[in-house]
């Protein structure tokens, strides 16, 4: 059997995800918010808000691995009480970096009343979990309480103004994949997209196959 022509050994989106702050396309004000965070942590909670694909999660991780933190991932769907409280208990031990706990909590509109409840007493000064920094992203805030968002440090995430620091980045992906001279029209792709920069990469991995 052939050995086909062009092969991605992992997935573009994967690939480029940034894992440094100052690494992320557009974004300015958060990455020179979350730096300082990264640069001298204290335990907080926030709480990311944004369409999907803007790199919420990402930018959570690289938080955690700039700061060497002990990193707990809560997947979509797992932000359930028996989950957290598994959680809040590993965080009351040191973390195994010595420095920080980071918990990262995904798609934290999703969860139960009983988690949100249970999360009151842990964000604030009533029962909180030592050097731990709890992040939470969402795409919208309808679903949470109105307790719950005033422990945590709301910050927007927006596609707007991201056009062309997004088509610069997708340019940089496609010359260093070796993308021929045909390069597509790069602004079109990613307003198609609406400048979800993960759907762009994976938009771009097609074009680059087609080449």
């Amino acid at each position: 059997m052939s050995t086909p022509a062009f092969v991605f050994p992992q997935p573009l989106a994967e690939k480029y995800r940034p894992r440094r702050i100052a690494d992320f396309a557009g974004l300015e004000k958060q990455r020179k918010i979350l730096a300082k965070l990264a640069a001298n942590p204290y335990p907080s909670a926030w709480l990311f808000v944004g369409p999907p694909g803007v790199g919420k999660t990402s930018v959570a991780l690289a938080i955690a691995g700039e700061m060497g933190a002990e990193i707990h991932h809560i997947g979509s769907q797992q932000c359930r009480l028996d989950t957290l409280e598994d959680t809040v208990r590993r965080c009351n031990y040191v973390p195994l970096s010595g420095g920080f706990h980071v918990v990262i909590c995904d798609e934290a509109d999703a969860m139960s009343d009983a988690a949100q409840k249970f999360l009151l007493s842990k964000l604030d000064s009533s029962e909180p979990v030592p050097n731990t920094i709890w992040i939470f992203t969402c795409n919208a805030t309808d679903r949470l309480e109105a307790r719950f968002l005033s422990r945590c440090r709301v910050l927007e995430f927006s596609t707007y103004g991201m056009s062309d620091a997004i088509c610069e980045y997708l340019d940089r992906v496609w010359h260093a994949e070796g993308g021929n001279g045909n390069c597509p029209n790069l602004k079109r792709l990613a307003a198609d997209c609406h400048n979800n920069v993960r759907e762009s990469l994976m938009r771009l991995e097609l074009e680059l196959m087609g080449a």
